[in-house]
């Protein structure tokens, strides 16, 4: 029983919980991302490089032509895959700089937590501490 008691502690850590979360919105993320390199950004590009659909392109190790990778693969051809490999690359540049995003913005909520902000000064006259906004120091009247 203890065994099984301490498996609950450790499953129902928040940090573990938090974790899960993340890996399944990181999840649902990478398919949107996959989706707008697949169907936004790519076809733009094929079409600057002269109407090149780049999840087509690939290289026939297998005897025999094929038009499409589709048509190799239902051949059952080996092939090398490069524009898949392309659009895989891309989606990861686009899920790396929005994670950049997130820290970068992250880091900077932290900085700004941890600064705490200034609101006391000292008096010159008696040391005190006092509101930063004062003109005369509330313990020795001296003009601030």
């Amino acid at each position: 029983m203890k065994l099984l008691d301490e498996f609950k502690e450790f499953a129902m850590k928040g940090s573990l919980v938090d974790m899960a979360i993340g890996i399944v919105i990181g999840a649902a993320f990478g398919t949107v991302v996959k989706s707008l390199v697949d169907n936004i950004i790519m076809p733009p590009f094929g079409r600057i490089l002269g109407g090149m659909d780049f999840s087509n392109l690939f290289i026939n190790l297998s005897p025999g032509s094929f038009s499409s990778l589709a048509a190799a693969r239902a051949a059952g051809a080996a092939t090398i895959n490069y524009g898949l490999f392309l659009n895989s690359v891309v989606s990861f540049l686009i899920v790396s700089w929005a994670l950049f995003m997130v820290m970068k913005g992250m880091n900077k909520l932290k900085r700004e937590k941890l600064a705490p902000e200034v609101n006391t000064k000292t008096c010159p006259q008696c040391q005190s501490s006092i509101n930063i906004k004062a003109l005369r120091c509330p313990f020795c009247t001296s003009q601030l």
